[in-house]
């Protein structure tokens, strides 16, 4: 597919959204073995539109703001389960009655779900592909909710969410796809090593560490609760991702100030990680063997 890195103008959004921080995830890009069956999917069962198609791939999005590239690939192989690359991609709407609305939705589809947490900063619904993709649909609380640490952290939790509570609450009918303002609020990625992940993440890409679980940490910029995560709960010590495989072939991480990304750049290098210079896209492969691309 052709290079559609550049994001089309978009509305504004709020001053403490994700996508408003110094740097945040743009997008995200999947390898599938069953392009067709998966993109009906996203777009039946999220509620994503097309935004560019041609034989080898389809490019969807909402309200014209591309989030989610799929791709297929005759030789790709199906990623075990333990390799490292993706645990989940996060769309995140914005409001609880739109996360309510998706619910609705959800259920009158016949949806299985995965699991529902409040997370104190967000509230979250989790379900996976038809070939095993993490999905994550979430709406995040008003900041001033949020509790930050002497450290800097802030406090996250993993609580049950009254999914009853949440559907008897909301229109019943109506729905037509995830609303306009829908983006990527974050990405959850497997990784064989948390060490390794924070001197890449926040040493070299220049991320706060904003919370750690056992086994994860959380990086994000502006204080967001976290825009990358990365865990190796199913993933420790394993090797890094091979080229061929099915799931996450790449995301992109966007700096709102060109000086930032250069900042980020100059520590890859100083790291002998290779950086592909394009225009104003820099692609690279991460520790793990997981594609990145870093724009401004």
């Amino acid at each position: 597919m052709k290079d559609t890195s550049q994001p089309k103008p978009q509305a504004s959004v709020p001053a403490d959204h994700a996508t408003a921080m110094p740097a945040y995830v743009d997008r995200s890009h999947l390898v599938v073995s069953d392009l067709e069956t998966v993109s009906s999917w996203y777009q039946r069962i999220i509620g994503l539109s097309p935004i560019e198609a041609n034989i080898s791939g389809v490019t969807l999005g909402v309200a014209g703001r591309p989030l989610l590239t799929l791709t297929s690939d005759g030789n790709a192989v199906r990623a075990p389960r333990n390799a490292p690359g993706l645990f989940h991609h996060a769309f995140l709407v914005p409001d609880r009655t739109e996360l309510g609305r998706w619910l609705v939705h959800a259920a009158e589809s016949g949806v299985q779900l995965q699991g529902a947490s409040d997370h104190l900063v967000s509230e979250a619904i989790y379900l996976a592909d038809p070939e095993g993709n993490g999905i994550e649909i979430y709406r995040d609380r008003p900041r001033e909710e949020w509790n930050y640490g002497a450290d800097g952290m802030v406090a996250m939790n993993t609580l049950p969410l009254d999914l009853q509570a949440l559907y008897e609450e909301v229109p019943k009918n109506g729905w037509d796809g995830l609303p306009a303002g829908t983006t990527i609020g974050h990405i959850h990625l497997q990784v064989s090593d948390i060490p390794q992940a924070d001197a890449f993440f926040r040493d070299a890409l220049g991320l706060d560490l904003m919370a750690r679980y056992p086994g994860a940490s959380f990086f994000a910029t502006g204080k967001y609760h976290h825009h990358v995560a990365a865990n190796i709960w199913n993933s420790r010590g394993a090797p890094k991702r091979q080229g061929n495989m099915t799931g996450l072939a790449d995301y992109t991480i966007r700096f709102r100030e060109p000086a930032a990304l250069a900042a980020a750049i100059r520590k890859l290098d100083a790291l002998e990680i290779a950086v592909d210079r394009q225009g104003d896209a820099h692609s690279l492969t991460d520790p793990w063997g997981i594609g990145l691309k870093l724009a401004a």
